[in-house]
């Protein structure tokens, strides 16, 4: 029973990961999303339509780094940074809205845990967006 019991911790670990992951690429994984969706839609195999919805994710990753980058003014790159975080923001807030959604908890604390885990998540996202040459 323990080994279960200690995969069972094991997967729900690798899920958060996998979604705070997703959370702060949030941007890039809709545009892939979406490329996925109209390739299908167009006729395109579930594995031609995987290889076009990595492609748009990755050239959409891409062209943000490469604009915070070129950009001069501050202003811009602030510009790119929030628009490329927003929505990452948003993932995050619902993430945790999604977990504690049925806590006994009372809402306004929900409302706390939401939305430092969205600042949370938008702050990984600039981090990352910013790391990244």
């Amino acid at each position: 029973m323990t080994p279960i019991i200690l995969l069972a911790v094991a997967l729900s670990a690798a899920m958060c990961v996998l979604a705070f992951v997703v959370a702060t690429h949030a941007l890039p994984f809709m545009f892939g999303l979406a490329a996925f969706h109209l390739a299908h839609a167009c006729g395109a195999g579930v594995i031609v339509a995987g290889i076009v919805a990595s492609t748009a994710a990755i050239l959409s990753f891409a062209s943000f780094v490469y604009l915070r980058e070129v950009l001069r003014s501050q202003s811009a790159k602030l510009v790119v940074t929030i628009v490329y975080a927003a929505p990452a923001a948003l993932a995050g807030y619902a993430l945790t809205h999604g977990l504690i959604g049925a806590a006994s908890l009372s809402e306004p604390l929900k409302q706390l845990f939401c939305f430092a885990s969205g600042a949370f998540v938008a702050i990984a996202a600039m981090l990352r967006l910013s790391a990244t040459k």
